[in-house]
């Protein structure tokens, strides 16, 4: 039975130890955190991704997780409603294949198969890792030592894998910061069902309530000195980018929560995702970042072809320089899209605001929504 070492217990993490021991591997996943996250934010698998969660066998419990469509209120600064964006919108810029859930709703489901089937260790990292053509030898944190037939580094944007396997240089920040958390109870003036977003220059906010214990936060914001954002702590920075705002962005920054995301954007742009029987996957090797929208569906399908290519070919190398040339375009497209996309989330102008709020006003036009959903679906293929 050919082993596999796994170093990250998220979405790209776990979805590949399912994969591989559906192929007949035995997979150990490693995670430094001491347990499962629980929190995060709200994700879409759209497309690709929902075609991958399919593939996993994990769609019937997913769709239980499934936070459908809402209505979306764009509002002022001080909370007053500017216009209502229907949740046919929203289907149209998803596309007809999409499943919404919570982050950590997507990683409890994986969990949940993966824990079946592999060995699952939190608390345990990699300290020391080398190599030589017929297998990898990897040092534990616990002292222990794995010799295996791959090694995958699934442990996100700030990958100790990638460091040091491939070496620093490769993460590309950009002048963001992004905060998102979960709410209980809801914002008060945020109705079940709803969405309330405020847009203005550099900037956007927004309080998402799906319905009871399923209210969600998000913000994003151009700064000059991501890092400086950081030093200064979650809420504080957030409370001094958005304290003058009123209404839903409002109510949920005057909470205390507990499970907070807070990160500088950046993406991960690499010349090569393997070296010999090591392989990066997910934002590890490609962090297309939350402006592009397809994280976790790019994680998932990474894993599900990672497998389809070891399956396919007879040696490790091999299967990895097969997937990594058909997985490597649509990740550069998504990066693309996300650099462009940034002007959604921070508009440089006021003027480019208003030019935001014209397109969604033409959305609700069944004509343009009509193109729109054709355009998508022409883009998730």
């Amino acid at each position: 039975m050919k082993r596999a070492l796994i170093v990250g217990a998220g979405i790209a993490g776990l979805a590949t130890a399912l994969r591989l021991t559906r192929d007949g591997w035995h997979a150990t996943v490693l995670e430094r955190a001491p347990a499962l996250r629980t929190g995060g934010y709200v994700v879409n698998l759209i497309g690709l991704g929902c075609d991958a969660a399919d593939r996993l066998g994990l769609l019937p419990a997913l769709r239980r997780h499934d936070l459908g469509l809402i209505t979306t209120v764009l509002v002022r600064a001080d909370g007053r409603p500017k216009f209502t964006v229907p949740s046919a919108v929203a289907e149209a810029t998803v596309g007809p294949r999409a499943l919404t859930v919570f982050r950590g709703d997507l990683e409890t489901v994986l969990h949940e198969a993966v824990r079946e089937v592999a060995d699952v260790r939190f608390g345990v990292t990699t300290t020391a890792v080398d190599q030589d053509p017929s297998r990898v030898r990897a040092q534990l944190s616990d002292g222990t030592t794995e010799e295996v037939d791959l090694l995958v580094g699934a442990d996100g944007l700030h990958s100790a894998t990638r460091a040091a396997l491939f070496g620093d240089g490769h993460r590309v920040d950009l002048p963001y910061a992004v905060g998102a958390f979960p709410l209980t109870p809801p914002v008060i003036g945020v109705p079940e069902r709803s969405s309330v977003t405020f847009i203005g220059a550099g900037r956007t906010a927004g309080v998402m309530n799906f319905g009871p214990h399923r209210t969600s936060a998000f913000f994003a914001y151009r700064t000059g000195d991501p890092s400086a954002e950081l030093a200064r702590g979650p809420l504080p920075a957030l409370r001094a980018a958005f304290g003058d705002l009123g209404g839903g962005p409002a109510g949920a920054l005057s909470t205390e929560p507990e499970d907070v995301y807070f990160d500088a954007v950046s993406q991960v742009v690499m010349p090569r995702w393997s070296d010999g029987r090591v392989v990066l996957i997910g934002d590890a090797a490609w962090c297309v970042t939350l402006f592009a929208g397809h994280g976790a569906g790019l994680a998932m399908t990474g894993a599900d072809r990672l497998g389809a290519a070891l399956k396919d070919h007879s040696t490790v190398p091999e299967a990895l320089a097969a997937w990594e040339a058909g997985l490597r375009p649509e990740t550069v497209k998504r990066q693309a899209m996300a650099r462009r996309g940034m002007r959604q989330f921070a508009p440089p102008s006021e003027f480019h605001v208003r030019l935001g709020d014209l397109a969604l006003r033409a959305m609700t036009l069944p004509g343009i929504r009509t193109l729109v959903r054709r355009g998508v679906e022409r883009a998730n293929r």
